[in-house]
């Protein structure tokens, strides 16, 4: 009897997690992404226009205010009872990165080619040695032919 009891429990304990959760996504819906975007979005959007856009890559002008827009989405989470980071944080940030970050890499610079003079032996050496060693083939190929 211990043993159903306590398989009673844990299922009881385990549907009372998944309800609680369920709860919590149901209250974050529209009303959650409504906020964030009104009030957390709409400063983001002014502080960015006042960077010069050629700024928006350099995580040290970006930091500061990226971190105000996160700490912005979690007080409005934490003030409407909904747990953080959430399913529409998530879209929100990918939202936020595909417009004003999109041309940055990992390292905060933007990405361009090197300069032709760094570029060109990178390419043209590989050529050259493989042009070589295919000569060398031949010409050993030729070579051998007459000792057997």
């Amino acid at each position: 009897m211990g043993s159903q009891s306590g398989a009673a429990a844990t299922h009881a304990l385990l549907w009372f997690i998944v309800v609680s959760q369920c709860v919590s996504t149901l209250g974050c819906g529209p009303h959650y992404e409504f906020a964030i975007e009104e009030f957390c979005m709409a400063k983001f959007r002014l502080d960015m226009q006042e960077l010069d856009q050629g700024h928006w890559c350099i995580w040290e002008d970006t930091v500061e205010l990226y971190g105000e827009l996160t700490n912005c989405t979690f007080m409005v989470a934490d003030k409407m009872d909904c747990f953080w980071p959430n399913r529409l944080v998530d879209e929100f940030f990918i939202r936020v990165h595909q417009h004003y970050f999109h041309d940055c890499s990992l390292s905060g610079r933007l990405l361009q080619d090197p300069p032709n003079r760094i570029l060109g032996p990178f390419i043209a050496v590989p050529i050259l040695v493989t042009l070589l060693m295919t000569a060398l083939v031949v010409w050993r190929s030729k070579r051998s032919e007459g000792i057997v």
